[in-house]
């Protein structure tokens, strides 16, 4: 088993109109988990999905491993529909959240078990296993039992179990999740190193953002049931195509603006009176009327209080010289190399984050302050229906 072999039995993935309902819990109807979702996954690619408690997350790995099976739509592996297959003839392994590890089994038992139930020679079992253990930093350690190691090298024992039998798709269901936040950061980059490494095309699922963001190829958001974006993980940050997934992808400011007409690329936009130029407002930015200016809280600066945007109807460059709006901070944190800022305007809250504070100012609960805008990097978004109401 080198790690061509993981490479070259790698697969795509395709998902057609997969939909999973099940029976409400009255009995009275049905409740529909996941609903006509379309994903390509290419061979040798992780992505992960992403969303909230109950978006339809796990109902979908699930599927896809076998454990559930579709009310109608298609999983292609490797071109081959799937959907009625059984798990173990799917060509797939599994990391769960819980490891899964036989306790009475060492940890060379552990891993070897994949192997055993597939009737190899034992020598094949013997050389697979020790590669396994060997990729995993196990070795030393193969002949203790779980018990007797540390939750991240149970970690690294479920993931060498679900290599060895040379999977063509890996899934994840949050692996991570039982670690310490220290051991968490440390496992996910080792994780994607070795993903990477080895070229196993892998599904990923977790709640987590930021674990999203470090070993993601691309990242998909789901909500009820449905995909609300995919992109990398860069593309879904900086441009949001809903709101939900711009609050959902790390921290955002929604400012109420007026969307005064659009120059080439730009966006001519009004903020209290004052307007201003957004540079690249985004794909779903409206052409005219109320929008949401969608603004990270690290593409805030404050200045001091009365430096204003400028007379209303007077335009603005792009830029954070100046202010847009004008403040008072009703809540200051302090982190020491960042220092966050609940800000109360008449426009909209905002949660603004000055990094290194030390080389700049540093400003009080209850002190006015003004609020200038990077319109590099913010982006436009349609008012949504129950906002207009």
């Amino acid at each position: 088993m080198s790690e061509r072999d993981f490479s070259a039995r790698s697969s795509n993935v395709s998902l057609v109109g997969l939909t999973k309902k099940f029976r409400s819990l009255d009995g009275a109807g049905e409740v529909t988990a996941v609903n006509e979702v379309n994903l390509e996954i290419k061979a040798g690619e992780l992505v992960t999905i992403l969303g909230p408690s109950g978006c339809g997350k796990t109902t979908t790995l699930r599927m896809i491993a076998g454990f559930e099976y579709p009310t109608s739509g298609s999983i292609f592996i490797g071109g081959r529909d799937v959907a009625m297959v059984p798990p173990n003839k799917r060509g797939l392994s599994m990391v769960f959240q819980s490891y899964a590890l036989f306790p009475h089994l060492t940890i060379y038992e552990n891993v070897a078990y994949g192997l055993r139930v597939q009737k190899l020679k034992a020598a094949e079992i013997k050389e697979r296993t020790e590669r396994a253990l060997e990729l995993m930093q196990l070795t030393p350690m193969a002949k203790r039992f779980p018990s007797q190691v540390s939750g991240g090298q149970q970690q690294r024992i479920a993931l060498a179990r679900a290599i060895v039998i040379e999977p063509s798709v890996l899934l994840f269901d949050e692996p991570l999740s039982n670690l310490d936040a220290k051991l968490r950061e440390y496992m996910r980059d080792e994780l994607r190193k070795l993903q990477k490494r080895l070229g196993i095309t892998s599904l990923y699922v977790t709640h987590d953002q930021s674990e999203a963001m470090a070993i993601s190829d691309r990242v998909v958001i789901m909500k009820d049931g449905r995909i609300q974006q995919v992109g990398t993980p860069r593309e879904i940050y900086a441009y949001p195509q809903t709101k939900f997934v711009a609050d959902f992808m790390g921290k955002a400011n929604f400012i109420n603006v007026q969307v005064l007409g659009m120059e080439g690329e730009a966006a001519r936009i009004e903020i209290d009176g004052a307007r201003f130029t957004v540079p690249r407002p985004g794909s779903a930015a409206p052409k005219s009327g109320p929008a949401l200016l969608v603004v990270r809280p690290e593409a805030l600066q404050l200045v001091a209080a009365g430096n204003a945007a400028g007379a209303a109807g007077v335009e603005r460059a792009a830029g954070v010289a100046g202010a847009a709006l004008q403040g008072t901070i009703d809540r200051f944190t302090y982190f020491g190399n960042i220092a966050r800022y609940e800000v109360s305007t008449s426009n909209a809250p905002l949660l603004i984050e000055s990094y290194n504070p030390e080389t700049s100012s540093v400003f009080s609960e209850g002190e006015g302050v003004g609020i200038g805008i990077d319109f590099e990097s913010a982006r436009l978004l349609p008012v949504e229906r129950k906002e207009q109401q």
